[in-house]
């Protein structure tokens, strides 16, 4: 088999282009739109987008056809439009190829049909292969150079496109890339390896990975695929902009064209022979990475060394991204986040328009607390899952090890992490005889410092309690109780170095009242232990009136007031609220001098005085 394309792939890289759909997006198109009818209806749009690319450097274009099959076009009622748009979607490249008086390939893109073979779905083989030979029969008789079957995760439907292409055509030559998610697998749990393995039998010349992942997450893709491929296969890489975030109500990607440019260089010299991007990457993205192909020797930004690879390659740490918190900890910005209950019913309505109005006055995340004095509550799972996916506010979930047994303590952080619930907070709990069910369980198997091992040390490398391996790391960002005032300062000391030991990530502490006490400690800490290292959360408690203050401080374990602070509430009258806003602020100006945030208790529900309180840092 021979083609121009093949004898340019083998005589050195070739660059792609980046992504089609966040360009269209970009033109104003909104999402709801059939991107591939665009091909029809205005052309004018995607011929400038190739035009955009070639003038940044591809070698490679491809059609705006990814969706273009008779599943996915069904949705606009577009079935029996197949042959038109995807016809359409070829003149147009080849037009603007022509035009630019150079030598530039037009791949015929092959988007998966979104919706799973049987048995997990109901499409069947034969009506698979029917549909994509259809549309891969429009694309090669349109004229195209190559096709590339893109972002798919189901092998077995890989397989049927490529079959049902080769019946098309025995010499198109094929490049099929496969995503994987942040744990090195497919949706369907295939390693790169095995994704080598199935495909490296088949009639394709290309084997690569697009979409999902950055350039660091494909990077690490790419080099365990590179170690279980054919020698005869080539390999491709597509990595997106990065993480996706709604910023103002568009999805924005942050990786930056300079970045890109850093990783081309780094994705061929891992053996990649065809580059280039996925979502949110653009003509100034493809501008860099032709810079860095062209012309190597100004690299001087060294690419930091991937999670999880030490000298023999990817060892047990989850490819998972660190959560948002977790990177505001590491980079030493300053953290905001405010304690929430769940509903006592299963509207979650009142505790998101809480939550919205803290988001907006600044708070960084929101602690959503179980059961908190053993109240019967809605489960804290569903309400972090419904900030995090309504608000795009990130969470700390409570976990209290109280009443649950080892098995359902695993079970329990699986589904956690599984909704992308990621920063945990591992507490005992209140004993349930001081709540609603006075005669429930109340047993436990594992204490916190168990549970933050647990996560750290086990979770976290990839196998469970009892040492046997799970599918895949994850990657907790775990939190652990300190007291900073304690009565009994001794024995806080103890149980705080067992919680540094077992892994904690950072701690979370009962509300500060006397800032000068929890200096204190800290410094009889270090001259016990040396230096301290642990990010400290500090927790704010905004006091509501003079009553408010003497139950804190008489009935709550672990809270002293000063009676100066007291005397105060006491006095305010009608202002009370108020003067509990002004002394927090006052608190937290002393209090950011140790520690590197805030977690603030709103009393009562009243929200709105703690975004008061966070406006002002702020």
């Amino acid at each position: 088999m021979s083609s121009k394309f093949l004898e340019s792939l083998k005589s050195g890289p070739l660059l792609s282009d980046g992504a089609m759909g966040t360009m269209i997006y970009s033109k104003g198109i909104p999402t709801e739109r059939c991107f591939d009818e665009l091909n029809l209806t205005d052309p004018v749009i995607i011929a400038e987008i190739h035009r955009s690319y070639i003038q940044a450097g591809s070698n490679v274009i491809q059609t705006n056809t990814f969706g273009a099959n008779r599943i996915r076009l069904a949705e606009y009622n577009l079935a029996g439009s197949v042959v038109d748009i995807n016809r359409a979607g070829v003149q147009l490249a080849k037009r603007v190829v022509d035009a630019s008086f150079r030598e530039v390939f037009v791949a015929g893109t092959v988007g998966p049909l979104g919706q799973w073979l049987a048995p997990l779905g109901r499409l069947q083989k034969a009506e698979v292969a029917g549909i994509f030979r259809e549309q891969t029969a429009a694309l090669i008789e349109a004229g195209v150079d190559l096709l590339i079957f893109d972002t798919f995760a189901d092998i077995a439907a890989l397989k049927e496109a490529v079959v049902a292409a080769r019946a098309v055509s025995a010499d198109i030559p094929i490049v099929a890339q496969v995503t994987f998610s942040e744990d090195m697998r497919t949706a369907l749990g295939h390693t790169p390896q095995k994704v080598a393995e199935e495909l490296g039998s088949l009639p394709i010349q290309v084997i690569g990975i697009n979409c999902s992942l950055g350039p660091s997450g494909v990077l690490r893709a790419l080099r365990q695929l590179a170690r279980h491929v054919p020698p005869h296969i080539y390999l491709s890489a597509q990595p997106n902009a990065g993480w996706p975030e709604r910023i103002g109500g568009r999805i924005m990607y942050p990786a930056t064209p300079e970045y890109f440019g850093e990783y081309a260089l780094a994705l061929v010299e891992s053996g990649a022979r065809l580059v280039g991007g996925c979502c949110g990457t653009t003509a100034e993205h493809i501008t860099h990475m032709r810079a860095a192909l062209d012309d190597p020797a100004p690299q001087i930004t060294a690419l930091p060394k991937l999670p999880g690879e030490d000298a023999e390659g990817v060892g047990p740490v989850s490819a998972v991204e660190p959560t948002r918190m977790a990177r505001r900890l590491q980079n030493g910005q300053f953290v905001v986040t405010v304690e929430l209950s769940p509903p006592k019913g299963f509207s979650g309505e009142k505790v998101l328009a809480g939550a919205r109005l803290l988001k907006e006055a600044g708070a960084n995340a929101i602690n959503v607390a179980d059961s908190p004095r053993a109240r019967m509550r809605m489960s804290p799972w569903a309400m972090c899952h419904l900030i995090q996916s309504r608000l795009d506010l990130e969470t700390v979930l409570h976990f209290p090890t109280r009443g649950r047994s080892i098995l359902r303590v695993q079970g329990d952080l699986l589904a956690a992490h599984a909704l992308n619930v990621r920063n945990i907070f591992a507490v005992m709990g209140d004993p349930t005889s001081i709540g609603d069910y006075p005669d429930a369980l109340n047993d436990y198997d594992v204490v916190p410092t168990g549970l933050i091992k647990l996560l750290k040390q086990q979770f976290n490398a990839g196998v469970d309690h009892s040492g046997e391996p799970l599918s895949q790391p994850t990657n907790f960002l775990v939190g652990c109780a300190l007291n900073l005032t304690p009565a009994d300062p001794q024995r806080e000391l103890k149980v705080l170095r067992k919680k540094i030991e077992s892994g904690a990530d950072f701690a979370l502490t009962q509300p500060i009242y006397n800032p000068q006490e929890a200096r204190a400690f800290i410094a009889r800490y270090e001259s016990e232990f040396g230096p301290w290292s642990l990010p400290i959360v500090a927790g704010v408690l905004p006091l509501y009136n003079g009553r408010h203050a003497e139950f804190l401080h008489n009935e709550v374990p672990g809270i002293n007031i000063p009676d100066e602070m007291r005397q105060q509430m006491r006095s305010a009258g009608s202002q009370s609220a108020q003067t509990g806003v002004r002394i927090a602020r006052q608190l937290i100006a002393h209090i950011r001098e140790f520690a590197q945030g805030i977690y603030l208790i709103p009393a009562f529900g009243r929200y709105d005085l703690a975004a008061e309180v966070i406006e002002e840092i702020a």
